[in-house]
Parts: C-alpha cells; structure tokens; sequence
C-alpha cells in the first residue's frame, strides 16, 4: 500500500509550491496544494497570481489550493434567463429614473462579506454554514483596503438585498462568493458585475470550483494549465481604475 502524500507547511516567507504539486483525486484531496502562512494581502496577492486560492473551516489552518479542472466564467456566456432579464430591464430603468433599485460597487465590501458568511438555510430545511471565517473576512477587507478586492451591491430602498465579492488583478477577476435576501437578487448583482468587467477588457472570471449552479449560469470547466496560461496574460494588463456600474439596457 503506497503511503498519503503530504502538503508542504508554509511559514511567512516560504513560498508556495508549483501548482502542479496540488494533490489529485487519489490522494483523496484533489487540488490541496499547501498549508499555512497567513492571509495578508501580499500573500493573497501572490497566491491569485499564482491560481491558488484559500479555502478552510474553523478549527483548521490555512488551506492552499489550485484545482484542476478549474471552473471559469467567459463573459460573453454568461446566461440570462427570461426572467433574469426582465428583472434586469426593471431594475436598470429603476435606476436611471426614480432609484428605489440601486446597482453599487465598494460601499458596503464587509456587510457584503458578513452576509455571504452568514448561515443559509438550505431546499430540505438544514441549515450550513460557510467557509467564510472571521480570519478571512479580515484577510479579504485588508485586501479591498488595498484596492484588489471588489463588491457588487444589490441595494432596494436604501437596504442591501443581494451582493457579490472577489479579487481583481491587472484585467483578471477572481469570483468568491455571493448572497441574496430577495429572489434572483444574487443573479442580478452578478450580472451587472459580469457586463462591468466584460465591457472592461476581462476575458475570464475564476469560479474556482464546479457547481451546478455555476454551470447554469454559463461556467465551465477547463483544464488548470490553460487556465494558468490565461491567467498569466491577463494579471499583466493595467488594472481597472473606475468602478462604477454600467448600464446593462
């Protein structure tokens, strides 16, 4: 019997392994790459640029990873069911009139984060909670301090009622989480993320793991060394300086 391997564990200043070292489905953890470090936006940074990402539960440390295939989102795939977008045309018209509907970027980045972080009660009645602990809500708000992490914010008279958060590098968005109080809200607020950076010169969002959910929505799969050599393009591009919404209609 051939013996578990083992994941490297990252101090401070040990940088992380080729993604290529990721563990694969017969180790029983495909794609967990290292342990440790911490959550500094130097170290995130490095991390995204390297398509590695944290994912772990309380209790545990830091958890690396980069999976393969990798679930991405091209923009212009992106799936609009009818009635997404009727509620797309309501909403747009509703901001260019009377504003009870109301698309934001970076005015609420924490209460978007503590709301993805909250539990949510799933179809058949349990409820889960998330892998958005308190150490990585810090991490990431040290991150939009830093100005490469971005929230889209659905608001309805002056209440947040859905959102959308991730990191952007150069011309390249990386997808971490969303929540909704209202139906299709969720949806909504990426959507009017989805033409902000499309209309902005970004070829591709990272969804990082594969669901069905994002798959409904036009995600797909493909295999991390194209993923890698995409990536690697498009963090060179400048960075996107304005973040203001953009008309969908």
């Amino acid at each position: 019997m051939g013996s578990m391997r083992v994941i490297p564990w990252l101090d401070a200043d040990t940088p992380f392994p080729p993604v290529s070292e990721a563990l694969t489905v017969a180790d029983g953890a495909a794609g967990l790459l290292a342990a440790g470090a911490d959550l500094s936006p130097e170290r995130l940074l490095d991390a995204y640029r390297h398509g590695i990402f944290p994912w772990f539960s309380d209790g545990q440390p830091i958890l690396w990873w980069s999976t393969d295939p990798r679930m991405v989102l091209f923009p212009e795939r992106f799936r609009q069911s009818d009635s997404l977008r009727k509620t797309l045309k309501k909403i747009d018209k509703s901001m260019r009139a009377e504003r009870h509907w109301e698309v934001r970027f970076d005015t609420a980045f924490e209460t978007v984060m503590q709301a993805c972080a909250a539990p949510r009660c799933e179809r058949d009645g349990s409820v889960t909670g998330t892998w958005i602990t308190e150490q990585i809500i810090a991490g990431y708000c040290a991150l939009h301090k830093h100005g490469s992490a971005h929230s889209c914010e659905l608001w309805c008279g002056g209440e947040l009622v859905a959102g959308a958060y991730g990191v952007c590098i150069g011309r390249m968005f990386y997808g971490e989480s969303m929540f909704t109080r209202v139906t299709d809200g969720s949806k909504v607020a990426l959507a009017y993320l989805v033409h902000f950076l499309r209309e902005n010169g970004v070829a591709m969002i990272d969804c990082q793991q594969e669901t069905a959910h994002l798959a409904s929505l036009g995600a797909s799969p493909i295999p991390r060394s194209e993923f890698i050599a995409r990536l690697s393009v498009a963090i060179r591009q400048p960075p996107i300086e304005h973040w203001q919404p953009l008309a969908l209609y």
